[in-house]
C-alpha cells in the first residue's frame, strides 16, 4: 500500500531541501521524494519538516536511567562508581532500562542506533519497540575466555531478538580494558565492531605511559594495548567504529585513516566528563567516516539528538574559532548519512532517497522563533527537540507518535525501580570512587 507524507519542507540530506515536499512510501521503503504537487498531499504536516530518521552512532540504551550518577567525578572514579552501581541490577532490570532508552531515542526522531551493550538487553528492547540497531555486545579482560563466558552467553540469550533490523556486533570495550588477545578473538568472529578510543587523559596516561589514575585500578599484569598495536596485528579496519577519539596523536589519526576506521563523535559526553573536545574538523578533513552519538545518560543528560547536534556545532566553532567549522547542513549530515556510513548502513538508511528504508521523522516548528521559514536546515537544527517530534517511522511503520504517552510512562515506572536499587549502593560506591 502506498502512503504519502507531505510538509512545508522535505530535507533529503543527499539533495537540496524541497519546499512543499512529499515522501511516498511503499512496502517499508521510500518509493519517491519530490514536490507535493507531484506526489500528492497524503498526510499533511503544517509548519513542519520531514527528515531522515536520525542515526545515533554510539549509545548505551541500558544506562537510560543513570542520569547524574557521579557528576563532577574525574573519569576513572566515575567509571568505578558506574561499575559498582551496575552490579546491583539483574537482567530484567537491564531490559526494563533499555526499553526506556529505545523509547527515548524514538521520541527524539532516532530510528537507528549503534549500541554498546553490556548485557545484550538493548537487542531485546530494540526488537520490541521497532528501533533499528546494531547491538555490539561488550567484552572485557586480559584473556579470550570472555568470548565463551560472556559474548556467547549474551548472544544466546538475545538470539530471538536478532533480525535484519536488529543485527549483532561485538565491542572490545577499549584498548585499556580488553587485551590484544581478546581483540583478536573478537575480530575473528567477523562481526561489526565498536570500541572506545582516546576518550580521556586518564586513558592516554595508562596506554602510553602506564601511569595516572588507571594505574591504581588496573592490574599490573594487564597488557595495555594501543592503536598502533592493534594496527600491527591487523585488528583495525572498516568494520570498526571508534567512539570519542578526543586525544589522538598524529600517528594514531594516520592509522585510523589508513585502515578506514569510523568515528562516533560524542561531544556532550566528552564535555561533561571533562575529557575535552574532539578535533572534529581534523577528523572530517582527514576523510574519516564520522557520525554523531549521544552516548548515554550515564555521562549526558539524555538521548536528545538535537542537543547533541547543537553541542557539536558550538564546540566545533569554539575550537576552530570559525562559524563555518560546522554548519547546520554539516551537522544534520553527521546525524543521518554520516552516522549511517560509520555503521556501514549508508546504502539502507541516513537519507531520503528512493529505494532506501522508510526511516523517517516529522518535526513540527509550530510556535518556534524559526517561523516563517528562512533556512529549513538551520530551523531544524536549532529549533528541534524531542517535544517537537510528531512522528517517527521505521521501515514505514509508526514507532512513535506525539501524544501516545501512556506506554512510555509504563516503561519509565518499571525502570525507576531499578534506579532506586542502584542508588541503594550509593554510600559505599561513592566512598570507593571518591578521589583520595
Amino acid at each position: 500500500m502506498r502512503r504519502v507524507l507531505s510538509a512545508d519542507w522535505v530535507l533529503p540530506v543527499e539533495a537540496p531541501p524541497i519546499p512543499d515536499g512529499a515522501v511516498a512510501i511503499e512496502d517499508g521503503r521510500i518509493a519517491a521524494v519530490g514536490r507535493r504537487v507531484e506526489l500528492g498531499t497524503g498526510e499533511r504536516f503544517e509548519e513542519a519538516a520531514i527528515v531522515p530518521g536520525f542515526v545515533n552512532a554510539h549509545s548505551h540504551l541500558e544506562y537510560a536511567v543513570y542520569a547524574g550518577f557521579g557528576d563532577g567525578l574525574a573519569f576513572a572514579p566515575w567509571i568505578g562508581l558506574h561499575i559498582a552501581r551496575k552490579g546491583e541490577l539483574a537482567i530484567d532490570d537491564m531490559q526494563a532500562i533499555a526499553r526506556v532508552g529505545a523509547a527515548e531515542c524514538l521520541r527524539s526522531g532516532i530510528t537507528t542506533v549503534g549500541d554498546a551493550s553490556y548485557s545484550g538487553a538493548a537487542a531485546t528492547a530494540c526488537a520490541e519497540l521497532g528501533l533499528r540497531a546494531t547491538v555490539y555486545l561488550e567484552v572485557f579482560g586480559a584473556g579470550t575466555d570472555q568470548i565463551a563466558s560472556r559474548f556467547e552467553a549474551n548472544r544466546d540469550r538475545v538470539s530471538d531478538a536478532l533480525s535484519e533490523r536488529v543485527r549483532l556486533g561485538i565491542s572490545p570495550h577499549s584498548v585499556y580494558s580488553a587485551s590484544p588477545e581478546l581483540w583478536a578473538a573478537a575480530a575473528d568472529l567477523g562481526l561489526p565492531m565498536m570500541t572506545h578510543f582516546a576518550e580521556s587523559e586518564a586513558e592516554v596516561d595508562w596506554v602510553r605511559h602506564r601511569s595516572g589514575p588507571f594505574a591504581e585500578v588496573l592490574p599490573d599484569q594487564f597488557p595495555a594495548g594501543s592503536i598502533r598495536l592493534l594496527a600491527e596485528h591487523g585488528l583495525l579496519g572498516p568494520q570498526l567504529v571508534a567512539a570519542h577519539a578526543v586525544h589522538l596523536a598524529d600517528e594514531e589519526l594516520e592509522l585510523l585513516v589508513r585502515h578506514d576506521v569510523a568515528i562516533a563523535h560524542c561531544p556532550r559526553s566528552n564535555a561533561l566528563l571533562g575529557c575535552g573536545i574532539a578535533p572534529l574538523a581534523e577528523l572530517r578533513a582527514a576523510g574519516l567516516r564520522v557520525g554523531i552519538g549521544t552516548d548515554s545518560p550515564a555521562s549526558t543528560p539524555s538521548f536528545d539528538i538535537f542537543e547533541e547536534l547543537r553541542t557539536a556545532v558550538s564546540l566545533a566553532r569554539a575550537r576552530e574559532r570559525r562559524t563555518d567549522a560546522l554548519t547546520a547542513v554539516d551537522a544534520l549530515e553527521l546525524a543521518t548519512l554520516g552516522s549511517a556510513a560509520a555503521l556501514g548502513l549508508a546504502e539502507e538508511v541516513g537519507s531520503l532517497a528512493p529505494g532506501k528504508r522508510a526511516d523517517i521523522a516529522v518535526l513540527s516548528l509550530a510556535g518556534s522563533p524559526y517561523l516563517p521559514w528562512e533556512d529549513p536546515e538551520v530551523a531544524v537544527l536549532f529549533g528541534g527537540s524531542p517535544e517537537r517530534i510528531v512522528l517517527t517511522m521505521v521501515d514505514g511503520e509508526v514507532r512513535y507518535k506525539k501524544g501516545d504517552v501512556e506506554w512510555h510512562e509504563q516503561l519509565r515506572r518499571r525502570a525507576a525501580s531499578a534506579r532506586r536499587r542502584m542508588l541503594s549502593a550509593g554510600p559505599a560506591a561513592v566512598a570507593a570512587a571518591a578521589p583520595r
